[in-house]
């Protein structure tokens, strides 16, 4: 309950026995009662502080199970292995030398750079919601379409249906209605199995949900979010089709990842009424939502969906329109020494473990096996360009866990990567094609080619007004991409890191390079001037 710092239900705390009593209605009269009648009962009357039952019986070893399981969990956090010492120490130590040694704990957290950080990523989520002009009248939402019910559009439509409006999921035949229908189903029962959700719970949001093949049936939506293929000529061909049957007012939205919405706007006659609306995958999961505003977005209709966001428990942050917006922009700064790093003698399970000693949750090759290698395959196709290892891999049928190989080995269905031996041969035989030597290289590095990248194309977002705010950005990425909330999201951690040393490395790797993305943004020098992302106005 301590390190999760998830709310307690007055009837769950009264079974694990923090409180001696829970009553319906008239509090004070109840509890006048209850301390008449244990009054009445005559003593002796232990202090809660002396009170120990159950601490007897307390299975140490199978605390510091727990514990030790805690704090791999944290994954450098250090909060939560403090929290569960606390705990112990309820346990072991005298009650006043468990207070003195806990009062100690916290005051070393709360003046850490973690403590900081995390505080900073609380205060920016609730930043991040607020829009200019409070006194804008939001357009009713009661009904939502989903245009696709592949992986997307289904976790698109679940997300909405948790949050309790009713949904309408298209697709272009039966059979492809019903595979999605039947994968939501799957997922709400899988909630059921692990207790996170009611049998009644699963067969009432089911019932908001209603599948249809007939674009006309969108007519009743408030809000319409397509989710079809990523390809600029299938995403204006979706909104043509809405353009015919979607009622005055209503919002169109599309879910893409990169392409431009202003485009998108333009092929209809209410550009007023279109937008982005970026979701994680898996949608129904993934707290982060990119709202895009278009040129010509009208600011009750971005109002509205901002708004929209909270009720279905999303952090939104509202960005602007250029290629990948803000996360997918700064992911692609982020990789783009990847390849380098590996035909200059990295391996993938090197850099990955540099990521996750840094507090990622995975590293950038484990995620891209997640995630399927050809999605990012055919974004370069679709743009033209090459990563000559991912490419291969490809070209050969690896796509990542779901063929059972990518970067690494998944054998007999596993999900967790083995290094595998044929793509370190693929990277030096690629390597020595191109006359790279391999070389030995460090963790260090690898952070510098690939972070501060990251941060320094944040400082460009930031300085084009893609981005309101820096906090925006460092929202996007702990909740989107998994960025150590104890660091606080990438310009916070820019901060702590040294913006002066951030620009000697960058121009040092612009010089070796002579590669852009290592050529120190502006902002980024005035914010090691002056100390503030605000420097650009």
């Amino acid at each position: 309950m301590v390190v999760s710092g998830t709310p307690v239900g007055a009837t769950e705390a009264h079974a694990a026995g923090l409180v001696d009593a829970v009553f319906e209605g008239g509090l004070t009269t109840h509890a006048v009662n209850f301390a008449r009648e244990i009054a009445r009962k005559g003593g002796p009357f232990t202090p809660v502080r002396d009170r120990n039952e159950g601490l007897k019986e307390t299975d140490l070893a199978a605390f510091d199970a727990e514990a030790a399981d805690l704090a791999r969990k944290a994954r450098g956090l250090e909060a939560p292995i403090a929290c569960a010492l606390s705990v112990r120490n309820a346990v072991m130590l005298p009650f006043d030398a468990a207070l003195a040694a806990e009062r100690a704990l916290f005051v070393k957290l709360v003046a850490s750079d973690q403590s900081r950080a995390q505080r900073h990523v609380f205060f920016a989520e609730r930043e991040a919601a607020k829009l200019p002009g409070k006194d804008i009248v939001k357009r009713r939402i009661a009904r939502v379409g989903v245009i696709g019910a592949g992986t997307m559009g289904g976790g698109i439509a679940m997300a909405f249906a948790n949050g309790g409006y009713p949904v309408t999921m298209l697709e272009t035949s039966h059979e492809a209605l019903q595979r999605g229908l039947a994968t939501i189903d799957k997922n709400y029962s899988v909630s059921v199995t692990r207790g996170s959700l009611t049998a009644d719970a699963k067969r009432e949001r089911l019932a908001l949900f209603k599948g249809s093949t007939d674009y006309a049936d969108l007519a009743d939506c408030d809000l319409i979010v397509e989710a079809v293929f990523e390809d600029m000529a299938v995403k204006k061909e979706v909104f043509g089709k809405l353009e015919a049957v979607a009622k005055p007012g209503a919002i169109l939205a599309t879910n893409t990842s990169y392409l431009d919405i202003n485009e998108i706007a333009a092929s209809t006659s209410r550009p007023q009424d279109v937008l982005g609306l970026h979701f994680f995958s898996p949608a129904n999961v993934m707290k982060l939502l990119e709202i895009v505003r278009a040129d010509k977005t009208a600011p009750d209709a971005l109002a509205t969906v901002v708004d929209l966001a909270r009720r279905i428990g999303k952090v939104a942050v509202v960005v602007g329109v250029c290629h990948g917006f803000v996360g997918n922009r700064m992911l692609a700064a982020r990789g783009s020494e990847s390849e380098a790093l590996l035909l200059e003698g990295a391996t993938p399970s090197q850099i990955d473990q540099a990521f996750t000693d840094f507090g990622w949750p995975m590293g950038p090759f484990q995620m891209g096996d997640l995630a399927g290698l050809d999605i990012g395959w055919r974004n370069r196709k679709a743009r033209g360009l090459s990563a000559v290892i991912a490419d291969t891999l490809c070209e050969q049928g690896r796509f990542g866990q779901k063929t059972g190989w990518g970067f690494y080995l998944y054998e007999n269905g596993s999900r967790t990567p083995a290094p595998d031996p044929e793509v370190e041969v693929l990277i030096r035989d690629k390597a020595a094609e191109r006359g790279i030597a391999p070389r030995a290289i460090s963790a260090e590095e690898i952070i510098e080619r690939t972070l501060y990248p990251l941060i320094n194309e944040g400082a460009k977002i930031l300085e084009e007004g893609i981005a309101a705010r820096a906090s925006d950005i460092d929202v996007v990425w702990v909740n989107g991409y998994g960025f150590p909330v104890g660091k606080g999201g990438p310009l916070f951690w820019a901060g702590l890191e040294g913006p002066a040393r951030l620009i000697e490395r960058l121009e040092y790797w612009h010089q070796r390079t002579g590669k852009d993305v290592f050529k120190p943004a502006p902002l980024l020098k005035r914010m090691a001037e002056t100390g503030s992302w605000e420097a650009g106005g």
